[in-house]
């Protein structure tokens, strides 16, 4: 039995052990990587351009080899700041992303987390103090207290704690002072840094998490094993368990709560700017004092870096779905197979000095007319002969009114009007359903047909519409003639 707890526990920590946080800690040159992340991000830093950071760590690099710690314990890494940055994305401790069209880089869960561990470390040897003891009694209480069903048990806990804030209460107006120990303050802000610092390693492991549901997704699309629709409701459950199931979602949830309400971040930030200000804050030193005064924004930067990751998931995954096309994906592919499997048969048969003419442009095909509808069978052919106009039936007369114009009956009229005429008096005496604005194009063409004279005089006709209104037109005075001048030839 003890042998088999032995393996697992053995297990358990070669499993811990190949974790990229471990795995940096563990490193020779841990050392170098902490100091240099922790130069290039901070809370009000938390992206860096992949240019700077390269720049940056090269100078960090430079100035410790000037200094002579480039020893033979290869504790500082060799190359250019560009090589180490991409070793350690390749080793999970940044991650690049495209932030406004700008590569950045941005600290994994993992680096955060060993920075956190490194600086609970290096600040000192953590205390069981009162806060601390304090707060876990405090939450064991509340958990009790909410799990509790008994409405009486509940009741009496209720008012046991009102009884000894009334009692508390009556001690302060019976002395008139309040005691204040600055050491019990001192281990309260040690316990609330100690509590913030645990803060942006669950942030940047939601973030990551969505990432990496992002990938599957994008994955379960190209690959087309399964409908679209499936994949993204899988998506979606899955973003909702990331948020419910997990004790990163549900410290987002909450402070997604908090950010949401901008009275109590303005009043949070309010009271930590006043918390500086008491006599226990001279215990604090002036990185503490700095952590302590950023912790609102940390958390504001944190929720910021959730949001921008559902957003960027989002995006990917609305953009993919839009140019998606699974048969287009298909036919490439498939073309790809035709060429590559002829090359290998041309490569199996050609000489080895054998040269390939690139294709330089693609040919040229003449399809002809193109089948309009993919469900039309039938070829293409001519279209079905026009009804003649005697077959029409007009089922509103309002309609044909605010039709063309009524050529048949207008040359029937200018048939009896003489040799020549004047058009704009002709017009003038039309029968009123052929004066119309579009007649009056109409009896122009007729004119045009027969032959007309212009003169320097201007006309100007009255138009009348089927609705009864009135228009008016002025044109160059025409003389026209009823009917076409024949040609002698």
């Amino acid at each position: 039995m003890t042998g088999a707890r032995a393996e697992a526990a053995y297990s358990r920590s070669l499993a811990a052990f190949r974790t990229p946080t471990l795995g940096l800690l563990h490193g020779r040159q841990a050392p170098f990587v902490i100091a240099a992340l922790s130069m290039l991000f901070s809370p009000e830093r938390p992206a860096v351009p992949v240019a700077d950071a390269h720049a940056e760590v090269a100078e960090a690099l430079d100035e410790l080899r000037s200094a002579g710690h480039d020893d033979d314990d290869r504790r500082i890494p060799s190359g250019s700041g560009r090589e180490v940055c991409r070793t350690w994305a390749k080793q999970g401790w940044l991650v690049q992303q495209i932030d406004d069209d700008v590569e950045v880089y941005r600290l994994s869960a993992h680096a955060v987390e060993a920075l956190e561990i490194t600086g609970r470390t290096g600040g000192g040897r953590t205390r069981v103090s009162n806060s601390r003891v304090r707060t876990l009694l405090d939450a064991v209480e509340r958990l009790a207290d909410e799990a509790e069903a008994d409405p009486i048990k509940r009741i009496a806990r209720l008012t046991a704690e009102r009884d000894a804030i009334d009692a508390e209460i009556l001690r302060v107006q019976a002395d008139g002072t309040v005691t204040v120990d600055d050491e019990e303050l001192y281990e309260e802000a040690e316990n609330i840094l100690h509590l913030a610092r645990e803060l942006p390693a669950d942030f940047t492991r939601v973030a990551e998490s969505l990432k990496a549901m992002q990938r599957d997704v994008v994955a379960h699309l190209r690959r087309d094993e399964r409908p679209t629709g499936e994949v993204l409701r899988e998506y979606l459950q899955r973003a909702k368990d990331v948020m419910q199931s997990t004790l990163e979602g549900r410290a987002f949830a909450g402070a997604l709560r908090l950010i949401g309400d901008p009275e109590r971040i303005d009043a949070l930030a309010e009271q930590l700017h006043d918390l500086l200000a008491h006599p226990f804050a001279r215990h604090l030193d002036p990185t503490q004092r700095a952590e302590f005064d950023a912790i609102g924004r940390r958390v504001e930067l944190g929720v910021e870096e959730v949001l921008a990751a559902q957003r960027r998931a989002s995006h990917v995954i609305t953009g993919q779905v839009k140019t998606h096309d699974p048969l287009r994906d298909r036919q490439i592919d498939d073309l790809l197979r035709d060429v590559i499997s002829g090359l290998h048969r041309w490569a199996q048969a050609a000489p080895s000095n054998a040269t390939v003419d690139p294709v330089r442009s693609l040919p040229l095909i003449d399809l002809g007319r193109l089948r309009q509808t993919v469900g039309d069978v039938r070829p293409p052919g001519a279209p079905a002969p026009l009804t003649d106009a005697d077959d029409v039936e007009y089922l509103e007369a309002d309609s044909r009114s605010w039709g063309g114009p009524r050529y048949a009956e207008l040359e029937t009229y200018v048939a009896g009007l003489g040799d020549e005429f004047d058009l704009a008096e002709a017009f003038a005496h039309a029968p009123d359903d052929t004066r119309r604005p579009v007649d009056l194009v109409g009896l122009l063409e007729i004119a045009h047909r027969n032959g007309m004279n212009e003169t320097d005089g201007l006309s100007t006709v009255e138009t009348l519409r089927p609705d009864g209104t009135t228009r008016r037109f002025a044109f160059v005075s025409v003389t026209a003639r009823a009917a076409e001048e024949d040609d002698d030839d």
